[in-house]
């Protein structure tokens, strides 16, 4: 039993360490054996295996792959493009046999049991035979890889080459070899493309959500987030100072860029902390019922037209993020209209916007859960993704009434000291959204000891979502850099469940909203930047990313004065 266990967990996809010497006929035939041993819908064993030895046929599925790859890399952000480019992804020259696993949906017959209503069961099938031939080729010493860079393209070239019915399905190319030996974590992630996602993510008892291993009681997210953060490391953060100190470099001369130096250390927990790249903005998307108070001129729909332009590329956090070289990912936890599922939006609408917080809570203490912990499982998803920094964006018609509202709460500030003009409204609007955010306070009373219900009652489901992030980068040591007055407030509600959190926090800009400059002086932030900026969607976040990038370079790139040979200054002059 323990020997079949090793053999699983120590199965990794692999792309270097090959040797040439070619896989023996009994070694193979017993790998196929276990792979044609797999179980499969109505029994019918749907796959057949093309073996590929050729070199001049592997040179061509090469050049294909390098094509698909480069494609690829160009539709990437530019930190992912570095990335992808610094890692090997195949190993089809170099390897003595590639095999191509495909799928016969036709075999078996009409009516094969299981097919029903489900005819693509025959390539879940055959997805079982290349499981069970990886794991016996890891039990008899060989390394597998798996090449999935083929487009349509690609695929039909691949299918001439090979001669392949056109009814087959290709459901997997492979590399196979000898290998010297098997790396202890997966190759991508000991190149910082991916991190596994722990267990206890990914199991729920009776119902989604319900998260716990067996024989342990189900932990609610927002709390086991809320118990996971730490304080920055103090003793990283002092060695970064002395670092700085030592760089060839006159004492203080990088001003308050060394700051960011020292955050990022602490958030490490390292002297030298790694670059912040890549790093991704998570644009939270809703609408907000205090919108029929006439507290902006702007229509509701425009947030969900705005979404669409995001998801399009036509934004600005759109433009900067390229320019930046930055992931875009717009998330609707409460747009009012319905959206059509499209790449790069994530589907986690709460509530077809909040209540009119004059009237009735802006949420349910339920919905609020929910939208936070949605926020926490998106840090966590972008974390594991290989991010190593998260940048915070918002967009909701009339959020910033909300987010007045927030900051009025967790700071005892008056609504008139924190209310701003957010679209640019006339004096006689600002007039009425400083009412309506005064009326909202004193209806509800909300008690900054309660952040839960200081949010249910008075936020957006933006808002939520954006403090989970926080949350949830916190949690996994990841700097978040924030963006305006709405990323403000949010960070005010997370820091609310846990004051620690701040120390993972950089304020990116000071918001022209005067509600930003109440949030980052009550969480003791000092913005990176002074751009007089109000748009939101993460772009001031986006346009102080380079400053946390540049400090880490320097960090990790400039020589101290003992290993330069450079003489330091003496005396006081």
């Amino acid at each position: 039993m323990h020997g079949f266990y090793e053999v699983l967990h120590g199965r990794r996809d692999v792309r270097t360490g090959f040797r040439p010497d070619p896989v023996d006929d009994e070694v193979l035939t017993r790998v196929l054996e276990a792979a044609h041993a797999a179980p499969s819908v109505g029994f019918s064993q749907p796959w057949d295996f093309v073996l590929v030895r050729d070199p001049a046929t592997r040179e061509r599925v090469h050049a294909l792959v390098t094509g698909h790859r480069e494609r690829y890399a160009a539709s990437l952000p530019a930190a992912r493009a570095e990335a992808l480019r610094a890692i090997r992804i195949e190993a089809i020259r170099e390897t003595p046999l590639n095999l191509v696993v495909t799928a016969d949906p036709t075999r078996g017959g009409r009516h094969t049991l299981g097919r029903y209503g489900r005819p693509e069961m025959g390539s879940y099938s055959a997805a079982l035979a290349v499981q069970n031939l990886w794991l016996a080729a890891r039990a008899e010493g060989l390394g597998v890889g798996w090449v999935s860079f083929f487009d349509d393209d690609g695929l039909a070239a691949l299918r001439e080459l090979l001669g392949l019915p056109a009814h087959l399905e290709v459901v997997a190319y492979l590399c196979v070899g000898h290998v010297d030996g098997f790396p202890d974590r997966p190759e991508l992630e000991e190149h910082g493309w991916a991190r596994r996602r722990p267990l206890d993510w990914a199991v729920h008892q009776e119902s989604w959500g319900a998260r716990g291993l067996p024989g342990a009681p189900p932990a609610a997210l927002l709390e086991s987030t809320v118990d996971a953060i730490t304080p920055a490391d103090d003793t990283a953060r002092a060695a970064a100072r002395d670092r700085l100190d030592r760089m060839t470099m006159p004492h203080g001369a990088l001003g308050r860029v060394e700051d960011v130096a020292v955050t990022l250390a602490g958030i490490a927990g390292e002297a030298v902390p790694p670059i912040p790249a890549p790093a991704a903005v998570a644009v939270f998307a809703g609408d907000h019922g205090v919108h029929a108070r006439g507290v902006t001129p702007w229509p509701q729909e425009v947030t969900a037209q705005m979404v669409a332009n995001f998801l399009a590329g036509g934004a600005v956090v759109n433009a900067l993020a390229r320019q930046i070289g930055a992931e875009v990912q717009v998330v609707d936890v409460g747009v009012a209209a319905d959206l059509d599922p499209v790449p790069g939006l994530l589907p986690r609408k709460v509530a077809h916007g909040t209540a009119d917080l004059t009237r009735a809570p802006a949420m349910t203490r339920d919905q609020a859960r929910t939208a936070l912990e949605h926020g926490i499982e998106v840090a966590r998803d972008l974390v594991a993704a290989g991010n190593r920094c998260l940048l915070t964006g918002d967009m909701g018609i009339a959020n910033t009434t909300a987010a007045a509202a927030l900051i009025c709460a967790f700071t005892g500030a008056d609504p008139e000291s924190v209310t701003g003009r957010g679209t640019g409204i006339d004096d006689d609007t600002l007039a009425r959204k400083t009412g309506v955010v005064r009326a909202a306070l004193e209806r509800h009373r909300p008690d900054p000891a309660d952040p839960l219900g200081v949010l249910a009652a008075v936020g957006g489901l933006e808002h939520a979502g954006l403090a989970g992030l926080v949350l949830g980068a916190a949690a996994q040591r990841v700097p978040v850099l924030l963006d305006g007055v709405s990323a403000g407030a949010a960070a005010l509600v997370a820091a609310a469940f846990s004051p620690s959190c701040v120390d993972f926090c950089l304020a990116g800009h000071r918001s022209a909203e005067p509600g930003g400059s109440a949030a980052l002086a009550h969480l003791g932030l000092t913005p990176l930047l002074e751009l007089d900026m109000r748009l939101g969607e993460g772009t001031g976040a986006l346009l102080a990313l380079p400053v946390l990038q540049g400090a880490a370079r320097a960090m990790a790139d400039v020589a101290t004065f003992d290993s330069a040979g450079v003489t330091e200054k003496t005396g006081d002059g």
